[in-house]
């Protein structure tokens, strides 16, 4: 996942199936321990978003994910990656939600991690998005090679479901893939409740990050279409944004003066704030059109807890909603 940058610099298997209805047909309780043995270490395959059949001889032990998504996504279903690019990014933007050990490798940048260091770790799984694809047949000399698809702005919760899903199919871990999804929609759950006891869901939210060149401010809104968009209307809010956003992510674009359109909205602004770089507070000080917005006059600007990703998966998905509930419920 590339895109999503602040300066611009994010099937279930036949033969497991086959395995698990092999163990319940099984005549003795020790014959049936067995097949269930071979279900959880026997081969495992999946068809990746680009509708490649990736199979493996057993479920990946050792995996290296080059978008930090997909590293969440396999260390939340219990295997700590070998190789992540950009670590340092990583613990900066999303890391507080799922932390990495120190055994973990960095392999490089996310626009161009190293074939090298991928090769040097051994490992039986690379886990990528999309925006990665022009590196799979370098890849695929060493190991196989899984595509996620990462965002999709018409069904952001249907398409994260399947790609932990998918990923999981290869971990060997589709269990643990069940209990992260079942915490998961718990928490939507929790949160509804939460904001519809505080009878403050009527007030629409705007999220956005954003950067400045030169004395430009620039203002990225999530849309309706975004994670974070999606999340917050399976919970009942409603997304101030409204102009355009693209088809993938369900970002907008505007600048202050656009901003000037809320100037009398009631509305809760949450922006993002996990690098420092205090845009929608330092950087917009003294602004006349910033500091003239009803919501910030009425001091509903929250600032999103650092390291929650927000084109994650599961875990950063609850940690925005435990966000979404301190705004609206606390």
């Amino acid at each position: 996942m590339h895109l999503p940058r602040l300066r611009r610099s994010a099937v279930p298997a036949a033969l497991a199936a086959a395995l698990l209805a092999t163990a319940a047909c099984g005549t003795t309780e020790e014959g049936g321990d067995a097949d269930e043995s071979a279900a959880e270490t026997g081969p495992v395959s999946t068809t990746d978003f680009l509708g490649r059949t990736v199979e493996l001889d057993a479920p990946a032990e050792k995996v290296v994910a080059l978008e930090w998504a997909e590293v969440e996504i396999v260390a939340s279903l219990g295997v700590m990656p070998v190789g992540v690019a950009d670590i340092e990014g990583y613990n900066t933007w999303v890391g507080t939600t799922v932390p990495l050990d120190d055994t973990v490798a960095d392999v490089g940048t996310r626009q161009e991690p190293s074939i090298d260091a991928i090769a040097g770790l051994g490992a039986d799984l690379v886990v990528m998005e999309t925006d990665d694809e022009a590196l799979i047949a370098s890849i695929e000399e060493f190991v196989p090679v899984l595509v996620a698809e990462g965002s999709n702005a018409t069904d952001n919760l249907g398409r994260m479901k399947r790609d932990v899903d998918m990923i999981a199919e290869l971990l060997g871990k589709t269990d643990e893939a069940a209990a992260l999804w079942g915490e998961f929609e718990a928490k939507i759950g929790e949160t509804t409740a939460a904001i519809e006891a505080a009878g403050t869901g009527d007030v629409p939210y705007l999220f956005a990050d954003g950067w400045i060149e030169g004395d430009a401010v620039s203002v990225r809104p999530f849309g309706p279409g975004s994670l974070v968009g999606s999340l917050g209307t399976a919970v009942g809010l409603e997304n101030a944004w409204t102009g355009e956003a693209d088809e993938v992510w369900g970002l907008g674009a505007t600048d202050l003066e656009g901003m000037a359109q809320y100037t009398d909205t009631e509305m809760k602004f949450i922006h993002n704030n996990a690098d420092g770089s205090n845009i929608f507070t330092e950087g917009v000080a003294g602004n006349a059109i910033w500091e003239n917005l009803a919501f910030v006059e009425n001091g509903a600007v929250y600032e999103l807890p650092a390291g929650t990703w927000t084109f994650g998966g599961p875990k950063s998905s609850e940690a925005i909603l435990d966000h979404f509930a301190e705004v609206y419920a606390s």
